[in-house]
């Protein structure tokens, strides 16, 4: 594990924006095309903003999330709704856009037709993952049923999630964001390092970050 820190926030969307683009347009000289997975929430926004107006063959990247709740793209609470407000927009809006919210009645039901979808897009090309104060990441929650399954290293790519309070999700599986070619973990704060240096200790089960933290880059500033 590599960790930089940053001297603030604004210092580090800089940063990662261009190495996230680095690392794409490096893959893109030699392949026909790149995958760019991504957290919801609103820390990786000033992020996204700047990766948007990056000088790239956008047209050949896929774009993805890590995980999403099953609720349409217009409601408040849909990550692929931030994703479109921050990122795919500018230069960036000519990437395809893989949306894990398919528009079926559950989740589950959408399983199949994206873990095909999924399929030719890994190994991911460029993981950016978020992190809880739970130490949670993606939807994998500690101490949830479907997180050991989804652990597992037999794990479909894609799983549904409902052992969270508020709407059920689905999310990218350990075995599809493990063999990522480039991983980064974004945090900001006092108590996201505190939790970081926490799930070094801990079992992935209890930590699900602890999962992705033998070969990645973590970006932190207070």
């Amino acid at each position: 594990m590599e960790f930089i820190e940053y001297p603030d926030r604004e210092m580090l969307a800089l940063f990662l924006a261009s190495k996230l683009a680095g690392q794409l347009s490096q893959h893109l000289r030699v392949s026909d095309g790149a995958s760019l997975c991504v957290p919801g929430g609103t820390t990786p926004a000033p992020v996204f903003e700047m990766l948007s107006a990056s000088e790239l063959d956008w047209s050949r990247v896929t774009v993805m999330l890590n995980d999403e709740r099953w609720v349409d793209g217009q409601n408040p609470r849909s990550n692929s709704r931030l994703l479109h407000q921050h990122l795919l927009r500018d230069k960036a809006q000519a990437a395809r856009y893989l949306d894990l919210y398919t528009g079926d009645a559950t989740p589950e039901e959408a399983v199949p037709a994206l873990t095909e979808a999924v399929a030719p897009h890994l190994p991911i090309t460029v993981l950016l993952l978020g992190m809880g104060n739970d130490m949670h990441t993606a939807s994998l929650f500690p101490a949830a049923s479907e997180t050991v399954l989804a652990l597992a290293p037999d794990a479909p790519p894609v799983m549904a999630i409902r052992s969270v309070k508020d709407e059920p999700r689905l999310t990218l599986t350990a075995s599809a964001l493990r063999g990522a070619i480039h991983t980064h973990l974004l945090i900001t704060g006092a108590d996201k390092r505190e939790a970081l240096e926490r799930a070094q200790k801990l079992d992935p089960t209890e930590a699900p970050i602890r999962e992705f933290l033998s070969d990645i880059t973590v970006h932190w500033a207070e």
